[in-house]
């Protein structure tokens, strides 16, 4: 609670009983050195007519406070992001299923109708003649809003999430971070997780069968969608991806405590991943040199 005066009279000093916000701007920002008997300083000063008085202005202003820092937190970029990509998958996979079904229908009522999106676009350009052809039609106009739904929240994402995250988005995607970022509900959180928790993120479902005994530990999540991972050999994967992991971790800290890009950390990648995929060419060359010995006499 905020002392506003030598006194220390409280949190309440100098604040219109029914100025909720203002008090809950004080209990938000104040301080006080030590505990006092804030709900008589309260009496004494006219802010509250007794003990429960206090207490329910209190519980207003703190009730305020609580709802004004949410709403600030839901407005903040890295939520935008979140909220982005997670409309961005309902969207596409909303618009995938129901393809299929316009397909199908449109399939049967019109010639030459190509599978997925592009069959329901083909679909949403015809003519009806019949009210089974307009039916037809029209759920294929909103598989098509859909998917264009979806592409334009993924522009929104890509040109969003550099600003808001600049290394990550610069080392994985601005989509993959923006899945990072989701998946671990902000920046911040994301910032403080370990490498080895950023590493696994998305695949919660193996990670708890692994635990409960059913399973191999998963060696990567969502990241496997970047070409670090699932571009190098499978008996590689772990190591790319620990790696991978580790300099994302590292640019979530510096995006959120920071704000600034910085090459260093990115070059840094480059080399650690141009390590791991030289042991193919590695063992290549020492599985050539063991098939074709006279090679090595020559």
């Amino acid at each position: 609670m905020t002392s506003h005066d030598p006194d220390g009279a409280g949190w309440f000093t100098g604040i219109d009983p029914g100025d909720v916000e203002s008090g809950a701007t004080a209990i938000a920002e104040g301080s006080a050195e030590a505990p006092r008997d804030w709900p008589t300083n309260a009496i004494d000063s006219g802010f509250a007519d007794d003990e429960d008085d206090y207490y329910d202005r209190l519980h207003g202003a703190t009730l305020h406070a609580a709802r004004s820092a949410v709403e600030e937190r839901e407005r903040a970029d890295d939520q935008q992001l979140k909220h982005a990509v997670r409309a961005m998958d309902d969207c596409e996979r909303t618009a995938n299923e129901l393809s299929e079904r316009a397909v199908e229908w449109g399939g049967g009522l019109f010639a030459d109708v190509d599978a997925g999106i592009d069959g329901a676009r083909e679909v949403a350009t015809r003519d009806p003649e019949i009210e089974a052809e307009r039916r037809a039609i029209s759920l294929a106009e909103r598989v098509v809003e859909l998917a264009d739904e979806a592409e334009a929240i993924r522009g929104f994402i890509e040109r969003t999430a550099p600003s808001v995250a600049p290394n990550l988005s610069a080392m994985a995607g601005p989509v993959l971070a923006s899945r990072l970022i989701a998946l671990a509900g902000g920046l911040e959180p994301l910032a403080k997780k370990p490498s080895g928790t950023v590493q696994v993120l998305g695949a919660e479902d193996a990670l708890f069968a692994h635990l409960e005994g059913h399973a191999p530990s998963p060696k990567h999540g969502i990241i496997f969608t970047h070409e670090y991972v699932r571009e190098t050999r499978p008996e590689d994967r772990g190591s790319a991806a620990r790696a991978f992991a580790g300099k994302l971790t590292i640019a979530a800290r510096i995006d959120h405590y920071a704000g600034d890009y910085r090459e260093e950390i990115h070059e840094d990648l480059r080399e650690r991943m141009a390590t791991i995929r030289a042991r193919a060419d590695e063992d290549g060359a020492d599985t050539n040199a063991v098939e074709n010995p006279a090679e090595a006499d020559r």
